[in-house]
Protein backbone atom coordinates (compact mmCIF):
# COMPACT_ATOMS: atom_id res chain seq x y z
CA UNK A 1 0.00 0.00 0.00
CA UNK A 2 0.62 3.72 -0.89
CA UNK A 3 2.67 4.96 2.35
CA UNK A 4 3.22 2.05 4.05
CA UNK A 5 6.81 1.02 5.38
CA UNK A 6 8.45 -1.76 3.39
CA UNK A 7 9.49 -5.22 5.90
CA UNK A 8 13.17 -4.95 7.18
CA UNK A 9 15.00 -2.49 9.73
CA UNK A 10 18.28 -0.55 9.12
CA UNK A 11 20.40 -0.19 12.24
CA UNK A 12 22.33 3.05 11.93
CA UNK A 13 25.28 3.02 13.74
CA UNK A 14 27.59 5.89 13.27
CA UNK A 15 28.79 8.41 16.08
CA UNK A 16 28.26 11.83 14.12
CA UNK A 17 24.57 12.88 14.87
CA UNK A 18 24.00 14.82 11.50
CA UNK A 19 24.93 11.59 9.42
CA UNK A 20 22.28 9.61 11.36
CA UNK A 21 19.48 11.92 10.65
CA UNK A 22 20.26 12.20 7.14
CA UNK A 23 20.62 8.61 6.45
CA UNK A 24 17.27 8.17 8.71
CA UNK A 25 15.64 10.63 6.29
CA UNK A 26 16.93 9.44 3.22
CA UNK A 27 15.71 5.90 3.92
CA UNK A 28 12.15 7.29 4.77
CA UNK A 29 11.74 9.02 2.05
CA UNK A 30 12.41 5.21 0.48
CA UNK A 31 9.43 3.65 2.76
CA UNK A 32 12.40 1.75 5.06
CA UNK A 33 12.43 1.82 8.71
CA UNK A 34 15.66 2.76 10.50
CA UNK A 35 17.04 2.93 13.94
CA UNK A 36 19.73 5.30 15.10
CA UNK A 37 22.59 4.22 17.45
CA UNK A 38 25.39 6.74 18.49
CA UNK A 39 27.87 4.28 19.23
CA UNK A 40 29.07 0.83 18.54
CA UNK A 41 28.98 0.41 21.85
CA UNK A 42 25.27 0.87 22.20
CA UNK A 43 24.31 -1.47 19.46
CA UNK A 44 26.52 -4.00 21.02
CA UNK A 45 25.06 -3.26 24.53
CA UNK A 46 21.57 -4.40 22.32
CA UNK A 47 22.35 -7.01 20.46
CA UNK A 48 23.49 -9.23 23.06
CA UNK A 49 20.30 -9.96 23.64
CA UNK A 50 19.21 -11.12 20.71
CA UNK A 51 19.75 -14.64 21.85
CA UNK A 52 17.78 -16.14 18.33
CA UNK A 53 18.83 -13.78 16.09
CA UNK A 54 16.82 -11.23 14.73
CA UNK A 55 13.06 -11.93 14.45
CA UNK A 56 12.57 -9.78 11.08
CA UNK A 57 14.72 -9.19 7.80
CA UNK A 58 17.76 -5.97 8.77
CA UNK A 59 20.72 -5.01 8.11
CA UNK A 60 23.29 -2.44 9.25
CA UNK A 61 25.02 0.61 8.22
CA UNK A 62 28.03 0.92 10.27
CA UNK A 63 30.64 3.30 10.70
CA UNK A 64 34.32 2.15 10.58
CA UNK A 65 35.71 5.30 12.61
CA UNK A 66 33.88 6.04 16.13
CA UNK A 67 35.05 6.67 19.45
CA UNK A 68 35.11 4.01 21.84
CA UNK A 69 34.53 0.70 20.27
CA UNK A 70 35.19 1.29 16.42
CA UNK A 71 32.85 -0.20 13.87
CA UNK A 72 35.65 -2.95 12.95
CA UNK A 73 35.76 -4.14 16.58
CA UNK A 74 31.87 -4.38 16.49
CA UNK A 75 31.80 -6.79 13.09
CA UNK A 76 34.69 -8.62 14.98
CA UNK A 77 32.02 -9.52 17.79
CA UNK A 78 29.33 -9.79 15.47
CA UNK A 79 30.83 -12.25 13.15
CA UNK A 80 31.04 -14.41 16.75
CA UNK A 81 27.21 -14.50 16.50
CA UNK A 82 25.08 -17.31 15.31
CA UNK A 83 23.02 -15.00 13.58
CA UNK A 84 25.79 -13.11 12.28
CA UNK A 85 24.82 -14.10 8.64
CA UNK A 86 21.10 -12.91 9.20
CA UNK A 87 22.14 -9.58 9.59
CA UNK A 88 24.22 -8.32 6.46
CA UNK A 89 26.20 -5.22 7.35
CA UNK A 90 27.48 -2.30 5.21
CA UNK A 91 30.22 -0.53 5.90
CA UNK A 92 30.62 3.23 5.78
CA UNK A 93 34.05 4.16 4.91
CA UNK A 94 36.17 7.04 4.20
CA UNK A 95 38.77 6.84 0.88
CA UNK A 96 41.71 6.18 3.95
CA UNK A 97 39.03 3.50 5.39
CA UNK A 98 38.67 1.70 2.07
CA UNK A 99 41.34 -1.21 2.26
CA UNK A 100 39.99 -2.14 5.43
CA UNK A 101 36.52 -1.94 4.84
CA UNK A 102 37.35 -4.25 1.49
CA UNK A 103 39.19 -6.59 3.62
CA UNK A 104 35.93 -6.74 5.75
CA UNK A 105 33.77 -7.70 2.88
CA UNK A 106 36.40 -10.78 2.12
CA UNK A 107 35.35 -11.73 5.62
CA UNK A 108 31.77 -11.83 5.97
CA UNK A 109 31.17 -8.14 5.60
CA UNK A 110 28.08 -8.07 2.85
CA UNK A 111 29.48 -4.41 0.97
CA UNK A 112 31.02 -0.77 1.49
CA UNK A 113 30.07 2.13 0.53
CA UNK A 114 32.50 5.02 0.18
CA UNK A 115 32.01 8.50 1.28
CA UNK A 116 30.48 10.77 -0.18
CA UNK A 117 28.24 7.81 -1.60
CA UNK A 118 25.09 8.15 -3.93
CA UNK A 119 22.10 7.93 -2.05
CA UNK A 120 20.67 5.69 -4.86
CA UNK A 121 23.43 3.29 -4.92
CA UNK A 122 23.32 3.63 -1.82
CA UNK A 123 19.59 2.49 -0.79
CA UNK A 124 19.82 -0.31 -3.48
CA UNK A 125 22.77 -1.88 -1.62
CA UNK A 126 20.15 -1.68 1.46
CA UNK A 127 17.35 -3.37 -0.03
CA UNK A 128 20.26 -6.39 -1.53
CA UNK A 129 20.94 -6.74 2.31
CA UNK A 130 17.22 -6.95 3.90
CA UNK A 131 16.86 -9.21 0.84
CA UNK A 132 19.48 -11.36 1.63
CA UNK A 133 18.53 -11.28 5.51
CA UNK A 134 14.94 -11.73 4.01
CA UNK A 135 16.31 -15.03 2.51
CA UNK A 136 18.80 -16.44 5.34
CA UNK A 137 15.59 -15.88 7.87
CA UNK A 138 13.05 -17.88 5.55
CA UNK A 139 16.33 -21.10 5.82
CA UNK A 140 16.14 -20.93 9.17
CA UNK A 141 12.92 -21.27 10.10
CA UNK A 142 12.69 -23.96 7.52
CA UNK A 143 15.85 -25.48 8.94
CA UNK A 144 13.98 -25.05 12.25
CA UNK A 145 10.84 -26.54 11.07
CA UNK A 146 12.28 -29.41 9.83
CA UNK A 147 14.37 -30.29 12.65
CA UNK A 148 11.50 -30.56 15.08
CA UNK A 149 9.41 -32.71 12.36
CA UNK A 150 12.67 -35.35 12.86
CA UNK A 151 12.93 -35.06 16.53
CA UNK A 152 9.02 -35.83 16.45
CA UNK A 153 9.94 -39.43 14.39
CA UNK A 154 10.69 -42.44 17.05
CA UNK A 155 14.58 -43.58 16.64
CA UNK A 156 13.57 -46.57 14.63
CA UNK A 157 11.82 -44.02 12.09
CA UNK A 158 14.75 -42.01 12.02
CA UNK A 159 16.89 -44.85 11.35
CA UNK A 160 14.78 -46.02 8.52
CA UNK A 161 14.27 -42.79 7.03
CA UNK A 162 18.14 -42.55 6.78
CA UNK A 163 17.91 -45.74 4.93
CA UNK A 164 14.49 -45.19 2.47
CA UNK A 165 16.37 -41.83 1.62
CA UNK A 166 19.44 -43.45 0.53
CA UNK A 167 17.50 -44.63 -2.14
CA UNK A 168 17.25 -48.03 -0.48
CA UNK A 169 14.64 -50.80 -1.61
CA UNK A 170 12.29 -51.67 1.63
CA UNK A 171 13.31 -55.26 1.31
CA UNK A 172 16.76 -54.42 1.93
CA UNK A 173 16.11 -51.67 4.57
CA UNK A 174 14.07 -54.74 6.59
CA UNK A 175 17.73 -56.95 5.92
CA UNK A 176 19.74 -53.71 7.10
CA UNK A 177 17.72 -53.37 10.46
CA UNK A 178 16.66 -57.10 10.90
CA UNK A 179 12.74 -56.45 10.61
CA UNK A 180 10.23 -57.74 8.37
CA UNK A 181 9.29 -55.70 5.11
CA UNK A 182 5.73 -55.18 6.26
CA UNK A 183 6.98 -53.06 9.07
CA UNK A 184 9.53 -50.98 7.14
CA UNK A 185 5.89 -49.98 5.21
CA UNK A 186 4.47 -49.20 8.41
CA UNK A 187 7.60 -47.30 9.17
CA UNK A 188 7.87 -45.77 5.88
CA UNK A 189 3.83 -44.48 6.18
CA UNK A 190 4.28 -43.20 9.19
CA UNK A 191 7.47 -40.94 8.08
CA UNK A 192 5.74 -39.66 5.45
CA UNK A 193 2.84 -38.34 7.42
CA UNK A 194 5.08 -36.84 10.16
CA UNK A 195 7.39 -35.20 8.01
CA UNK A 196 4.01 -34.02 5.29
CA UNK A 197 5.69 -35.85 1.99
CA UNK A 198 4.06 -38.31 -0.38
CA UNK A 199 7.17 -39.99 -1.99
CA UNK A 200 11.02 -40.32 -1.50
CA UNK A 201 11.92 -37.52 -4.10
CA UNK A 202 10.03 -35.55 -1.53
CA UNK A 203 11.40 -36.61 1.38
CA UNK A 204 15.02 -35.86 -0.36
CA UNK A 205 14.42 -32.76 -1.33
CA UNK A 206 12.39 -31.82 2.16
CA UNK A 207 16.06 -33.13 4.00
CA UNK A 208 18.58 -31.30 1.60
CA UNK A 209 15.92 -27.97 1.30
CA UNK A 210 18.50 -26.47 4.46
Amino acid sequence: MRGMTRDGTVFLIDDDEAVRDSLGWLLRTRRLLSLPYASADAFWAEAQGWTEGPASPCCALLDLRMPGMNGLALFERLREQAWFAQMPIIFLSGHADVPTAVDAVLRGAFDFCEKPFSDNALVARVEAALELSAERLSQRKRSQELQQKIAGLTEREQAVMQWIASGMPNKLVADQLGISVRTVEVHRARIFDKMGVRSVVDLVRLLHQS
